[in-house]
């Protein structure tokens, strides 16, 4: 395993992030949805009300990947969970185990802030890191289904009170 550097990431690392939130859309055939612009990256992760942290992961200086999360909270253990909303490694830097120690860092932080679960979510057909997060001893979730809404649903709803 080569060992990448992991660090917090800070307001100039938002075009970085944007591009890499871009390579990942495109990757999960959603590049369609992606519509969020580095200065909406700048708000929404590094303003005053955010409520996000990201990772920036680095290879002799180099960034290469990145992760987003987030804090839950679990009622049934009364603690807060780490949320992992995203987490990406440039193609070519894949299987020197870049993913692996983002993995870890944020395992420790997850630890350290006595957080009770560590999750994250992952595309049915992407058998590569299922496989991965299987070889880590993560447990898949079948037992709950995801729900969204966005759009108009969600604008429906919030306007039918």
């Amino acid at each position: 395993m080569t060992k990448v550097e992991i660090r917090p990431a800070v307001i100039e690392d938002a075009a970085i992030i944007h591009r890499f939130i871009t390579d990942l859309a495109i990757y999960e055939k959603a590049e369609h949805e992606m519509l969020a612009s580095i200065s909406e990256i700048e708000t929404s992760i590094f303003g005053s009300e955010s409520t996000v942290n990201g990772l920036i992961c680095l290879l002799k200086g180099e960034a290469i990947g990145f992760a987003i999360y987030f804090y839950n909270y679990s009622t049934w253990l009364g603690k807060n969970g780490l949320f992992l909303e995203d987490l990406y490694v440039m193609p070519e830097h894949r299987g020197i185990g870049a993913g692996k120690q983002l993995l870890q860092h944020l395992a420790k932080i997850a630890v350290s802030k006595n957080c009770g679960r560590f999750e994250w979510n992952v595309l049915d057909w992407n058998e590569p890191a299922l496989d991965f997060y299987a070889s880590l001893g993560a447990k898949q979730q079948e037992e709950w289904i995801g729900h969204r809404l966005e759009g108009e649903a969600l604008l429906a709803l919030a306007r039918s009170s």
